[in-house]
């Protein structure tokens, strides 16, 4: 059952702050006083949110409240919702029956994401919510799906992300990148991006390039070992794959990348150590 939200929750912020939006005539004026209380209740911030859009200064409060109302409904809580409407002030606006079910029903009907898993898809991209259903999200999906995103590898709650990226401009380019720049066919990219859909979220230039310029000239390693472990690129390059290269060179140790980067700093300090006792013990 939807919860009923408060219209006019007690002033969170004071009277300056209210008088900065004064010019309305009075009963007017209160009822836009009464639209800032709420907003401000909601953790959305009221200054940041009329910039981005304007509409909100004449839009009735019970226009906004719908809007919660139809989030919460989802299974988000409240602090969930304000963070979303603060992200998105476009959303206070929007109409619920026309702009936001559509992308509910597609996420339920067209994916088959769980009522249980759909506040989790939403939190975790709130820019669904603002994605046309017939220009972004359904040819995203029909592109992935030939990519092999389909039975047991759909796309879940954790990578409904994918479906907010444009095909052309997004995710063909770093296909394409992945084909040419390390000599893949095309099914073996599928393969690698099915097994780690975070690849289609990562710059071309700031992620996919210099780790493999890293892998191959640094590391001198195969790009086959690319194809087994693309999880590679989800490493930080400066944080985690330079330094335990480095200590596996002074070492003299080849590794997996699977091994050298999986496991956490504690287990991977641990094994180096062990490794050196056991190489001082053989001397």
């Amino acid at each position: 059952m939807i919860a009923r939200c408060s219209l006019f929750p007690p002033p969170c912020f004071s009277a300056v702050r209210v008088r900065c939006f004064a010019g309305e005539t009075s009963d007017t004026g209160i009822l836009f006083r009464e639209k800032l209380i709420y907003l401000q209740d909601l953790n959305v911030d009221p200054h940041k949110a009329l910039r981005v859009n304007p509409s909100l200064r004449s839009a009735p409060i019970s226009s906004v409240v719908s809007v919660e109302t139809l989030l919460s409904s989802t299974g988000l809580s409240r602090p969930a919702v304000g963070r979303i409407l603060d992200m998105f002030p476009d959303l206070l606006t929007s109409d619920p029956e026309s702009e936001i079910l559509p992308v509910l029903r597609f996420l339920s009907d067209e994916i088959s994401i769980s009522e249980q898993d759909i506040p989790k898809s939403i939190s975790r991209c709130p820019r669904l919510l603002i994605s046309s259903v017939d220009s972004q999200l359904r040819p995203a999906l029909t592109f992935l799906k030939t990519l092999g995103f389909v039975g047991r590898d759909t796309i879940t709650s954790r990578n409904t992300v994918l479906l907010v990226s444009n095909v052309e401009r997004t995710l063909i380019p770093k296909i394409e990148y992945l084909e040419e720049g390390l000599g893949f066919t095309r099914e073996e990219v599928a393969k690698m991006v099915v097994r780690s859909p975070a690849l289609l979220t990562y710059s071309v230039d700031n992620n996919l390039v210099p780790k493999v310029e890293f892998f191959m000239e640094e590391m001198r390693g195969d790009v086959k070992e690319l194809k087994r472990f693309p999880q590679y690129f989800s490493f930080s390059l400066e944080r985690k794959i330079k330094p335990r290269h480095r200590l596996l060179k002074e070492h003299g140790i080849l590794m997996p990348l699977s091994e050298m980067l999986k496991v956490s700093d504690g287990q991977f300090n641990n094994w180096l150590l062990e490794l050196r006792l056991r190489s001082a013990e053989r001397r």
